[in-house]
């Protein structure tokens, strides 16, 4: 999983406490990031329809679904895409004892605890929203600087 999926999490969870739009350039300083490699992260969150952009002296991004209707793993594929995690490269058939194709029909173990874990995660994280997220956040962050977090949000972008 790439390190996007981190930062797009991040601000899907600030966007959900948002009044209005965020611009991006705010959505970078608050977590101390590149805004060209946030843009990026909110581009394909924008491309899958979780946020979107509005222009103007009030745009930025804001979600677009409610943030209990989006999943964790709705981020993960917009961020990374919907493939596998895992994709088998059939080791069997390499090497100096190779197996006949006939003799990979069924996947092998290794594959098959892979695809299994594979989808345990997926199904864990199609589990957890961003409201879940924004809770728990809400719960455990000190309530003046989850405040002052907000606050900041609405000022002017500097």
């Amino acid at each position: 999983m790439s390190g996007g999926v981190e930062w797009a999490l991040h601000c899907c969870v600030v966007l959900s406490g948002a009044e209005r739009p965020v611009p991006a350039q705010r959505l970078a300083q608050l977590h101390d990031v590149s805004p060209t490699y946030l843009a990026k992260q909110l581009q394909a969150l924008s491309r899958a329809g979780i946020v979107r952009s509005s222009q103007g002296a009030a745009g930025g991004y804001a979600l677009v679904r409610d943030p209990g209707e989006v999943t964790v793993l709705d981020v993960v594929e917009a961020v990374d895409g919907a493939g596998p995690a895992f994709v088998c490269t059939e080791v069997r058939q390499c090497g100096p004892f190779p197996a006949p194709p006939r003799d990979c029909a069924r996947a092998c173990p290794i594959a098959r605890a892979m695809h299994d874990a594979e989808r345990a995660w997926r199904a864990s994280l199609r589990s957890v929203t961003i409201a879940d997220l924004a809770g728990t956040v809400a719960d455990e962050v000190p309530p003046e600087r989850l405040g002052a977090a907000l606050q900041w949000l609405r000022g002017p972008a500097g």
